[in-house]
């Protein structure tokens, strides 16, 4: 596997792992907490610099499902992180314990383009 191909997907599962784990733990313990934001934060950082490596691989953005989803879902992550941060500097004690459920929404949609994303590379044998 040429090395830029690894790197990117050591970055992509490195974003679902910090992802998951931000998400799955706000669920299980039932409220937000600051390391779940920062799990957020190092998950869309980490899938957006892998998404960058795979778009320079591709030679550019190739419209498709994948490439739509995909978009959608890093405004998504984007958009939790920052809203988990907000709600974090509010000290908004009810909406730490809405927050992880809407979390486990956006987590889900991102798994489409990682799927996706998977199945794509495996066609093209990477």
């Amino acid at each position: 596997m040429p090395p830029l191909v690894r790197a990117a997907v050591l970055l992509m599962v490195a974003a679902l792992t910090f992802y998951t784990v931000g998400v799955w733990s706000g669920l299980i313990s039932g409220r937000l907490r600051p390391w779940h934001a920062g799990m957020f934060w190092a998950g869309l950082l980490c899938d957006a610099t892998g998404t960058d490596l795979m778009r320079r691989l591709a030679g550019g953005l190739h419209w498709n499902l994948h490439t739509a989803t995909g978009l959608a879902a890093l405004l998504l992550m984007l958009a939790n992180a920052i809203w988990a941060t907000v709600v974090l500097v509010r000290r908004d004690e009810p909406a730490q314990r809405v927050f992880p459920r809407g979390s486990i929404i956006v987590w889900g949609l991102w798994l489409i383009p990682f799927v996706t994303g998977m199945v794509l590379g495996r066609r093209r044998g990477l």
